[in-house]
């Protein structure tokens, strides 16, 4: 049979391969171009073609069929082909696998990766392609999850798939040479391998070093693959490292709102949130830093991983607009990303202080408590230049927002405490005003008033901190509302599971048509109840989602305020519960504004169903309904939604806006539905409502909007 060692390139960009046909000279192949898929399908089936890389753009239709004509241009043997795309994506990766390619990379030409694919697919040992009566390696590429073959003689795998080289971080030239127990912990490796040859079939977990050092979490199953002489064994590899890091975000943000209900020291609480962040990604180093209130200087209040000695280089410094990330971040109020310390003029002047601490990326978000009032900043630093990945932004604004909970908190109880502490002093000291201006009445009339006004600002505080200790009695009914729906479905899980594993018993001791009857009703009432229970808390999580108003997904466009409500009124109305009050719509026609309908259809929704969670709880007048109405006034619009139920008493009325009240707290109520509508009126749509109502005569809330909303 003729030597074949030519490696055909098929593309019409014209790439540059000069670097490319040097390196596989050094392995006796030499490399020709063709432009055009029929000539590339012509020089296959000339027979002096041993493997091809053929360009995606002209490998025909979205099937990308010419891969599989050129791969059985020779009826002796089968010509591998390497796609090669400008425009890589899983999908084109997915059809190219079908379409029956060895191998898919992006270009432009990367020399020692295409190299490590050429040799591989025409030297390397393809168990998949010999040895088996399936195509291993074509099936592994198909797999949207990372696979490998092992050979358990060696210890090293025989075949994989890309999605395993991503994971690993090494080419799969390396990881064929390499025994899979140095990437692991051995013993768990050979637990694993005992389990299933015994015939365990279930998901184990095993921790892989990648080649950056790091650690990667996976849930690994393992399949004994038959084959005569040989003892081989399918791995298939879940990268879970994420998944367990968003698990540990979230417990945290509740620990930590939970320390902040509970009144714990500041310096506790941001060690706590500096901690959380830094067990979200790899060799990042947070702190957090405090602008005085002089609102130039920064001091450090909490850098656990930073050195000392930079910590101190840092307190009291100024801020500016060129200082290095903190103190520009704060300067400018926004998110200041320093990908490259050593060659960024904000910290071109500090260089030389900072050089021996050997941190050279630095991300800075400010600390802010409104759009204009500058908390601090809360920053992560890394000892290598790199450039933050779209989860560590979430990250950092995550914790910026958690930093300026804590910290608003801490100032507002300290302000408190001082109106506490002086409250004696100030109530004495106005007395005995009062008692010397006895003679002199008008004088004493002014002194009374303003002691009344200052006690009055002085309750006012009182009652906002008693509202922050109402906060936390609220969060924990609310966590215990999800812990009820949670524990019942992790002990109806847990029970499905024992009965499962009895069942696994049972038929392998032989089982009857009834136990069997038994079990399938014992499993759907068990999955009932879970996905009952899950549905709850799904509600319950979905309204807190909603607490923060953000416009960024809303989109802003001129529309007609009848014609929005007429298309919200037919599925608001069919969506509530039996029986159904009359929904009323009396609005003006040709009303139209430029703002928000997304929003506003959301705090629209809101005031229906609290209307029908609460009005109609007990007797109204006259049959159910609820009303809405819209007017113009000027340059606003009000909007009203009015109801004919049991109304609200005075003392909830002042609360009702309040972010966690309810007076059906237990019931499946959060109490954000109202204070969501607050925040999407006030500041979303830049307007402002009201409530007016009395028992046993119904409420009316009205939103006052502008026709054109702030930008």
């Amino acid at each position: 049979m003729e030597q074949n060692n030519t490696i055909l390139i098929a593309s019409g960009a014209g790439l540059d391969v000069a670097a490319l046909e040097l390196a596989l000279a050094r392995h006796d192949y030499r490399v020709e171009s063709v432009a055009s898929g029929d000539l590339a399908l012509a020089a296959a089936r000339a027979g002096n073609v041993t493997l091809v890389l053929l360009d995606a753009a002209l490998a025909g239709s979205a099937e990308l069929e010419l891969t599989g004509q050129i791969t059985q241009a020779r009826a002796e043997r089968r010509i591998p082909v390497l796609v090669m795309s400008s425009r890589p994506s899983k999908d084109e990766q997915r059809r190219a696998a079908r379409a029956g390619a060895d191998g898919y990379f992006a270009l432009p030409l990367a020399t020692t990766s295409v190299l490590d694919h050429v040799l591989f697919a025409l030297q390397g040992k393809r168990i998949g392609g010999h040895d088996l009566e399936v195509n291993y390696h074509f099936m592994a590429a198909a797999s949207p999850d990372a696979v490998l073959l092992l050979d358990l003689d060696s210890g090293c795998p025989v075949d994989l798939n890309h999605r395993a080289e991503q994971l690993f971080g090494r080419n799969a030239l390396e990881l064929l040479a390499l025994p899979l127990a140095e990437l692991c912990d051995p013993a768990q490796l050979a637990d694993m391998v005992e389990r299933v040859q015994a015939g365990e079939l279930r998901v184990h977990h095993i921790s892989f070093r990648h080649s950056s050092g790091r650690m990667v979490e996976c849930e690994v199953r393992g399949v004994r693959i038959a084959k005569p002489g040989r003892r081989l064994f399918h791995i298939r590899l879940v990268d879970v490292t994420g998944a367990q890091r968003a698990e540990a975000l979230r417990l945290g943000q509740e620990q930590l709102l939970e320390m902040m209900a509970r009144g714990v020291p500041l310096a506790q609480t941001l060690q706590a949130l500096v901690r959380l962040v830094e067990a979200q990604s790899d060799g990042v180093l947070c702190s957090v830093m405090l602008l005085d209130q002089d609102g130039v200087h920064m001091r450090c209040a909490c850098c656990p991983s930073l050195p000392p000695a930079y910590s101190a280089l840092l307190e009291g410094m100024a801020i500016g607009p060129g200082v290095g990330s903190c103190g520009t971040a704060m300067f400018r109020r926004e998110a200041v990303v320093v990908s490259d310390i050593e060659h960024d003029p904000l910290w071109a002047p500090y260089l030389d202080l900072i050089r021996e601490f050997g941190l050279r990326a630095c991300w800075s978000m400010p600390i802010m408590l409104d759009e204009h009032t500058v908390l601090g900043s809360f920053a992560m630093y890394y000892r290598s230049v790199r450039y933050p990945e779209a989860e560590e932004q979430r990250l950092i604004g995550v914790a910026s927002h958690l930093a300026s909970i804590a910290i608003e908190r801490s100032r507002r109880e300290a302000e408190l405490e001082g109106h506490r502490s002086h409250l004696e002093e100030l109530v004495a000291a106005r007395t005995a005003q009062l008692s010397r201006a006895k003679q002199h009445a008008e004088l004493t009339s002014e002194e009374l008033q303003a002691a009344l006004e200052n006690l009055s600002m002085t309750q006012e505080e009182l009652v906002r901190r008693d509202k922050l200790a109402a906060l936390g009695a609220l969060v924990a009914g609310v966590a215990h509302e999800l812990n009820t729906p949670i524990g019942n479905s992790l002990v109806t899980a847990s029970t499905l599971a024992d009965q499962t594993a009895r069942l696994s018993e049972q038929v392998d001791a032989g089982i009857r048509r009834s136990e069997l009857d038994n079990f399938l009703a014992r499993a759907r009432e068990a999955g009932e109840i879970i996905e009952r229970n899950l549905q709850r808390a799904a509600h319950l999580v979905a309204s807190f989602k909603q607490i923060a108003v953000d416009t960024t997904d809303a989109q802003r466009r001129p529309f007609y305020l009848d014609q929005m409500l007429q298309e919200l009124l037919a599925p608001l109305w069919a969506g509530l519960p039996q029986p159904r009050p009359n929904l009323v719509l009396d609005v003006v026609p040709g009303l139209q504004l430029d703002s928000y309908p997304g929003p506003l259809s959301q705090a629209l929704s809101h005031l229906v169903d609290n209307c029908i969670s609460h009005a109609f709880s007990g007797p109204g007048d006259g049959e159910p309904a609820v009303t809405i109405s819209a007017s113009a006034e000027g340059s606003d619009v009000l909007l009203s939604v009015s109801d004919n139920g049991v109304g609200i008493a005075p003392e909830q009325l002042r609360r009702v806006f309040d972010p966690f009240y309810t007076t059906r707290l237990g019931a499946g109520q959060s109490g954000l539905g109202l204070y969501i509508t607050h925040n999407i009126v006030t500041g979303v749509l830049g307007g402002h409502i009201d409530v007016v109502s009395a028992p046993g005569h119904g409420s009316t809330f009205t939103m006052r909007i502008p026709s054109t909303a702030p930008r």
